[in-house]
Parts: structure tokens; C-alpha cells; sequence
């Protein structure tokens, strides 16, 4: 039967050259709430377990039952392989840990295993490809269709906490999400200007969140909700958007909420690449990575080996960039310094990359 004969189902049917991205298509889709009591956001590459509806609703009202007014249910599900399944599904529930702050402000998250739980667990993050709650979620956080990709995740769980909205991972297996997506075109792939979309939801971002102490937006379709402040989501969470530092309690992941009195530090956690061109020699001593703020001062520096380099160089066949990734506790830098030092020439070519 023609799906579209069926009126359990709604399909908006969008020529692709009008597509504007994942945003665009679930503020679409949000627009059809018709009062449903729950809503489901999802991707389309996923595998339930028997009666998943029934536990996501069970968990939820029980969450109710303790007092939380207005759960919501997230986080990045185990994966599953499509060419070994069901032998490739992983059975451990996985929740969401912070991975860095890339340069352009957004924080990136890593899945992890989650030890075995009676309920739920408090989240700190928003899973965009699963995200179970009240249906009242469609009208309150509607997705900004402005937003491309990167970013969204951060303001929806910002948005969500401060409409009032608590966040908890399920503490069983609900589904499976297949990750990979080899082989499939995806939105970018046919739209040219895809990279500018990017960049203006990465501005977009900042400006609501108030990421390198930008002016905090006060849109009210799309903006922060006044259940509570973003200050409440900072110190919740244990993050803070100005300066992009964290506490301990946050980078160990350990559950929050955490605490008012609290220490934030500084996390930058970048890949950048290594041009082989620039190393022609094969004798050397180490390679200064520092980075620096506009003035050329110092904000932190760790060389990499002779060793390291020179490893790097010899197995590097292709002549391709080569990418290196530093960490550390501190301010965001505006530029890398990459100056290699040699046995036989000393000082190479200094390279400076601006961030």
C-alpha cells in the first residue's frame, strides 16, 4: 500500500534542491504536532527493540512520579551494523560525554558505556538523533530551520533545560543507531552552499549561548526559555560558554548537577594538519607547536618528538597533511605556530595558522 493512502502517516514531500538541511526538515516536521501526548526525534537509520514505546513512556512517567515535571529522554544510543545484524548490535546503553569545544565554539560529544542503572540518569546533552519527551517539546523547542548541522545539539539542550525540560539518558536499551552511513548522499553533498550555512549557524550559536563572551541573543521563537537561565544550565551542567571552560566534575563525566562553588577551567582540545612540504629534511630534533593569542604571547606549548615527526614523515607515502591534536587547560588561542628545528639546518620554515 502507497504510504501516502495510509492516514497514520503524514509526508512532506520536498523537492532536494530546496533542502536546506536537518534543521530546516524537523522544524517541518514539528509543525505538524496535532496535541499529541509524546514526541519522537529521530534520524531515519535506526533498529527498535520490541516494545520500545512502551518502555520510553514507562520511563518517562515514572520520572513524573518523581518530580520531574518535564522529562526528556536522550542520548547517543548503542550502534548497530547493517551488515551483521542483529549479531552487530551493541547491548550496553551509552550515554553522552564532553569531547572538546572545536574552534568555532560548538562542543563535540563521544558516546560511552553507562554502568548498569535502575532509572534513567541525568544528562547534561541533546541527542538530535534521539530525543523522546512530552509532545508540548514541539511547540516550546522548535528547531531554529537557520541552523544547519554543527551547533544544533548544544542550543537544543540549552533551550530545552530552560524551558524547564530535565534531561536523562535511558538507562536501557531502547534502540540502535547506525552511525556510519557509508555509501549514502548526503544534504551537503548536493548543495554548494552548504559551508555557509555552517558557518552562519556556528554565529548563530555563539550568539545565543554567549560562546567567547558574544552578546546572548534574545529571540523568542528560537531563544533560551525563562523556566530557567542559562546560567542555571551552566552551573547544572558545569560549563561555562564565555571563556569555554569546564569543571573537573564535567570533563570526568560524572553525573550532575554540579555545584555553584565550583572551579571552571579552560579546555582547548584541537586537530590542526601538518604540511610534509614544510619538513624537507629527515634529521629532526622536535617541532615547537605553540599557540598564541592575537599578539603573538603565549598561551601554551608542547613540542612534538623528533621522534614523533620523524615517524610521521617516513610513513607519510602519499604526501597528503598529516593531523596532530593538542590539548590543554586554558584560554581559547588565536593562532599555532609550527616551527620544526633540524640536527644539520637547525631553525626550518616557521608556519603560523590562524584560528
Amino acid at each position: 500500500m502507497d504510504r501516502r493512502e495510509d492516514k497514520r502517516f503524514t509526508i512532506l514531500d520536498i523537492p532536494y534542491k530546496e533542502a536546506t538541511g536537518a534543521c530546516y526538515a524537523r522544524n517541518l516536521i514539528q509543525q505538524q504536532y496535532n496535541n499529541e501526548t509524546y514526541t519522537l526525534q529521530l534520524d531515519s537509520h535506526h533498529r527498535f527493540v520490541d516494545g520500545w514505546d512502551t518502555i520510553s513512556i514507562e520511563m518517562l512517567k515514572d520520572l513524573q512520579d518523581k518530580g520531574y515535571k518535564k522529562p526528556l529522554l536522550t542520548s547517543y544510543i548503542p550502534s548497530y551494523q547493517p551488515d551483521n545484524d542483529p549479531d552487530g548490535r551493541v547491548k550496553t546503553p551509552w550515554g553522552m560525554s564532553f569531547d572538546r569545544f572545536t574552534p568555532e565554539g560548538v562542543i563535540f560529544f563521544l558516546p560511552y558505556y553507562m554502568e548498569k542503572n535502575l532509572n534513567p540518569i541525568p544528562a547534561r546533552y541533546f541527542s538530535a538523533h534521539f530525543a523522546f519527551t512530552l509532545g508540548q517539546h514541539a511547540i516550546e523547542v522548535q528547531h531554529d530551520p537557520e541552523y544547519y548541522f554543527h551547533g544544533e545539539e548544544i542550543s537544543l539542550a540549552v533551550r530545552s533545560y530552560t524551558h524547564g525540560y530535565d534531561l536523562f539518558h535511558p538507562n536501557k536499551v531502547i534502540a540502535f543507531h547506525e552511525y556510519t552511513r557509508a555509501g549514502r548522499t548526503k544534504q551537503w553533498d548536493d548543495d554548494p552552499k552548504w559551508g555557509d550555512r555552517n558557518v552562519a549557524c556556528h554565529k548563530k550559536m555563539r550568539s545565543l549561548l554567549g560562546v567567547d563572551g558574544e552578546n546572548e541573543i534574545k529571540e523568542e521563537k528560537y531563544g533560551l526559555g525563562k523556566h530557567r537561565t542559562i546560567q542555571d544550565y551552566e552551573i547544572y551542567a558545569g560549563i561555562k560558554f564565555a571563556d569555554r571552560s569546564i569543571t573537573d566534575r564535567a570533563k570526568q563525566n560524572k553525573v550532575p548537577p554540579g555545584g555553584p562553588s565550583e572551579e571552571y577551567f579552560g579546555h582547548f582540545r584541537h586537530p590542526f594538519d601538518m604540511q610534509p612540504s614544510q619538513f624537507p629534511e629527515r634529521d629532526y630534533t622536535f617541532c615547537a607547536i605553540i599557540f598564541e593569542d592575537k599578539l603573538g604571547n603565549l598561551i601554551h606549548r608542547e613540542d612534538m618528538t623528533g621522534t614523533e615527526l620523524n615517524r610521521h614523515l617516513e610513513t607519510n607515502t602519499t604526501g597528503q597533511p598529516f593531523t596532530v591534536w593538542r590539548s590543554y587547560q586554558g584560554r581559547k588561542p588565536d593562532q599555532i605556530v609550527i616551527w620544526p628545528h633540524s640536527e644539520s639546518k637547525g631553525w626550518g620554515e616557521k608556519r603560523i595558522i590562524k584560528l
